[in-house]
């Protein structure tokens, strides 16, 4: 099977604390996921993560509904956090979440998503829709973040 890796980078105008707590807050999933996607989390919030913590999801995507369950592999707060999905759409999913000082009191929080389609060979083809949409995502939260400058409260 082929590993895909994306990388993508968000500077946020807040504090690294912040910002990690932010993203490693399950509750808001939903506020930094396009709305097309109709994603909710299924697990009782809240939750408290560490390692081993699993979160369980529910998304729609072309009218198509699907769970998606990830566990919390690595917890290193406030620099870094991975989920790996357990069961969803993927073969495999590596999502992995780094957090630096940025300019100016800043953060940079940084995405690393590897993944494997899954019925290799055969959805092979589809990877460029799939970077589409996980481009589509990524772009989302960096709009979120423009429309709450300049002091975000979403990121």
């Amino acid at each position: 099977m082929t590993w895909h890796a994306l990388h993508y980078t968000l500077a946020v105008d807040r504090p690294r604390q912040d910002v990690f707590a932010f993203f490693a807050d399950a509750a808001n999933l939903q506020r930094i996921t396009p709305p097309e996607l109709h994603f909710s989390v299924v697990t009782p919030l809240p939750i408290a993560i560490a390692p081993g913590t699993g979160i369980e999801y529910r998304l729609r995507r072309f009218g198509i509904p699907f769970g998606w369950k990830s566990q919390i592999t690595d917890w290193s707060p406030p620099d870094r956090f991975v989920d790996e999905q357990v069961a969803g759409p993927y073969a495999s999913r590596i999502h992995s979440h780094t957090f630096r000082d940025g300019y100016g009191g800043g953060t940079i929080n940084e995405d690393d998503v590897r993944c494997r389609l899954p019925l290799f060979p055969l959805c092979e083809p589809a990877y460029p829709l799939v970077r589409l949409q996980l481009g589509r995502i990524f772009r989302y939260r960096q709009e979120g973040r423009r429309r709450d400058s300049p002091r975000p409260v979403t990121l």
